[in-house]
C-alpha cells in the first residue's frame, strides 16, 4: 500500500514536471524566431545587404542579416 502511493506520487510529480518543461521550451522558442515584417534601407545596408528594387510590388532586402526581408 505504501509502495502504491509512493508511486503514484514519482508519476505524479514527473508528469507536472514534463508539463513544465514542454512550455517553457515552446515559449523559448517561439520568442527567439520573431522577424520584423520589413526593415528600413538603412538596416538592410547595417546588416550587410542590399536594396534589391527588381521585385514586383516592394523592394528586397539581399544578403546580410535581413536577407528576403522587404524593405519599406
Amino acid at each position: 500500500m505504501r509502495i502504491r502511493r509512493i508511486l503514484a506520487a514519482v508519476f505524479a510529480t514527473a508528469a507536472l514536471a514534463g508539463l513544465g518543461l514542454t512550455g517553457a521550451a515552446t515559449a523559448s522558442a517561439t520568442a527567439g524566431s520573431v522577424t520584423p515584417a520589413s526593415v528600413t534601407p538603412g538596416e538592410c545596408t547595417d546588416g550587410g545587404g542590399t536594396i534589391d528594387r527588381s521585385t514586383p510590388v516592394l523592394p528586397t532586402c539581399r544578403g546580410g542579416v535581413h536577407d528576403g526581408q522587404t524593405v519599406d
